[in-house]
């Protein structure tokens, strides 16, 4: 599985616009072949501070979606924001055994 965690610090007057453009395209990102999950959320502590949390089950399917019409409009999105944003891939692994974790 690999988790995709991509942060940004919007402007505070576009946060609004951004964050209804991101929520717009979170139920089509789900229905991408191979998305896990598709979550969106905001900083507890600084509200301009948001993240798209994505878990998708191969690389293949995870480079579709970063050449998907969603994933355009979403870095079109990124005219909104503060700073360059952040975006961390991980691979993640379930360790034979660990099921009683």
């Amino acid at each position: 599985m690999i988790l995709v965690i991509i942060g940004m610090n919007v402007f505070s007057e576009k946060r609004i616009e951004l964050s209804q453009t991101i929520a717009s395209l979170t139920g089509s990102i789900r229905m991408e072949k191979g998305c896990r999950r598709c979550d969106f959320c905001q900083s507890m502590e600084d509200e301009n501070r948001l993240f798209l949390l994505e878990e998708w089950d191969t690389e293949e399917n995870l480079m579709t979606h970063l050449n998907s019409e969603h994933f355009r409009v979403f870095r079109g999105a990124m005219s909104l924001l503060k700073e360059p944003y952040e975006g961390m891939f991980h691979t993640v692994f379930h360790p034979a055994g660990m099921d009683y974790i």
